[in-house]
């Protein structure tokens, strides 16, 4: 490891024994894991820090280590976490391929990055893994708070190196939603024995069971340290979920976040058949709500998420049994969010103004699962912006994998070219809409990737619908806020200390 990596090194994170994580304190006030990058580093410490819960975005780490690494690494923040990873050759290699001193050409492409498979080659593994490691360990950094990472479920192909990485910086809990994310109870134990950890995938048209998987020794070998299995809180929408959950010890959470519809980003579809508003938004109803008697009667510790924004709206929650309450968007638009400053005041002047919505839409994921859309001039929402998008799937964290006709996986995203969608046995209409959340999320955190024929990836903005509480912040701190203002803003109803 370079020397000049190690002259400014600061205290290592702890890692809390099995008795630490048994006897401490739930958080109140649980910081969403939103978009990629927009809840990272700098924003979970700082929460984690005044003694809540913060959480990172664990959904493309790999992407945003290697390009903030191409972009220099200002501050050097990236490489002093790299010079804590376990295994020095395997942070070398990784810097050795993305790092560029003082940044590539601002209209330079970023290098691409190799595609999740089920089989995921070794380099692939080697920089997700590196990629969750520096973010939790810079979250970590210099405090004995807690830290969480968000996963999604139905990013399966990526979930194991994620979590390896996550738990090799010392992450005290794994939140996951999306999905039913029934194996990650077993994966956090095999991970935590040192044991391949390995999840299920969907793979669409087949009748074979297959895995992803990854191999802590055989990646690390003697640089492997012991880990610790951090508590694994479910995301789910509705009571019943939670209780099938419960049921079996073998996939049981140590908790669960029950998000209702307005929550940002995905969120689960109606149920029954879908209807949509006058908006094409879809419609949720009294079927589509969590029985929180029934949740406070499964005992296991819930929070609640999704329209809790305000200090009244905390205190409802913890008077119906909830240990406290997860908020995404107070966070997002804080100035320690991971957005970018220019991102963050058009979304403040419409705040400001009125004028800020935010949509549900049915079709933008590729995914199938509704997903909450900032609409905003100059941004994915916009139908022009849309339009003049050439479809293409390069990060392709969403794809799919399917079955082919000889048997073997091929893998398919609704938002790539229609006709290669098509040809892997895609229907034309399942495409219409799709808008490619990968390279718009990360252009969102100010890492648009610069396609050789000059075109630039526009940004798609998520927050949650209920936009209460960020107005009333906004009335209190009319130029931003800070993430411990909007703590101390959740606290006010509710005994307990936010924080300076």
């Amino acid at each position: 490891m370079p020397a000049a990596l190690t002259d400014t090194l600061r205290r290592a994170p702890h890692a809390p024994s099995s008795a630490e994580r048994a006897n401490r304190t739930r958080p109140t006030v649980i910081q969403g894991g939103m978009g990629v990058a927009v809840s990272g580093w700098r924003l979970a410490r700082e929460v984690s820090r005044a003694g809540q819960l913060g959480v990172i975005s664990g959904t493309a780490m790999d992407a945003v280590l290697a390009r903030r690494l191409q972009d220099g690494d200002e501050g050097g923040h990236y490489r002093r976490a790299l010079a804590h990873f376990p295994s020095p050759a395997m942070a070398e290699r990784v810097l050795r391929r993305y790092f560029i001193e003082g940044g590539r050409h601002p209209d330079a492409p970023y290098k691409p990055l190799p595609k999740l498979t089920i089989d995921t080659a070794r380099a692939s593994q080697e920089l997700a893994v590196v990629g969750n490691f520096a973010e939790v360990w810079l979250a970590k950094e210099g405090h004995d708070g807690v830290v969480g990472t968000n996963c999604l479920e139905k990013i399966q192909m990526a979930t194991p190196t994620a979590i390896l990485g996550a738990m090799l910086a010392g992450v005290d809990y794994v939140l996951m939603g999306a999905g039913i994310p029934r194996e990650v109870p077993q994966l956090l134990r095999a991970l935590a024995a040192g044991e391949v950890g390995r999840i299920p995938v969907d793979v669409s048209g087949s009748t074979v069971h297959r895995f992803v998987e990854v191999d802590p020794v055989a990646l690390l070998g003697d640089d492997l340290p012991p880990l610790t299995r951090p508590d694994f809180l479910a995301i789910v929408s509705l009571d019943q979920l939670a209780s099938y959950l419960h049921r079996d010890p073998e996939i049981r959470p140590d908790g669960f976040i029950v998000e209702r519809p307005p929550a940002g980003g995905h969120s689960a579809p109606p149920r029954g058949r879908m209807q949509l508003d006058e908006r094409g938004a879809p419609v949720y109803g009294a079927r589509d709500e969590a029985d929180l008697g029934k949740m406070a009667a499964i005992g296991l510790p819930f929070w609640m998420a999704g329209a809790y924004g305000t200090p009244d709206q905390v205190a409802s929650a913890v008077r119906a049994g909830a240990v406290g309450v997860q908020v995404g968007t107070l966070f997002a638009l804080s100035s320690d969010s991971g957005l970018t400053r220019a991102g963050r005041t058009t979304i403040l002047d419409g705040l400001r103004s009125g004028e800020l919505a935010v949509r549900n839409d049915p079709r933008a994921s590729p995914t199938g699962f509704p997903f909450k859309v900032v609409s905003a001039e100059g941004t994915v929402s916009d139908d022009e912006v849309y339009a003049a998008r050439p479809r293409l799937c390069d990060l392709s964290y969403l794809r799919q994998p399917y079955e082919r006709a000889d048997g073997t996986v091929g893998y398919r995203c609704a938002a790539e070219p229609v006709h290669m969608f098509e040809k892997k046995g895609g229907s034309v209409e399942d495409t219409v809409g799709r808008k490619c959340l990968c390279n718009g999320l990360v252009a969102t955190v100010g890492m648009a990737q610069h396609r050789k024929d000059g075109y630039v990836e526009d940004r798609i903005v998520t927050l949650g619908e209920d936009l209460e509480g960020a107005r009333e912040l906004l009335a209190r701190h009319p130029d931003g806020w800070t993430a411990v203002q909007a703590l101390v803003y959740l606290m006010e109803a509710v005994s307990g200390d936010a924080g300076p």
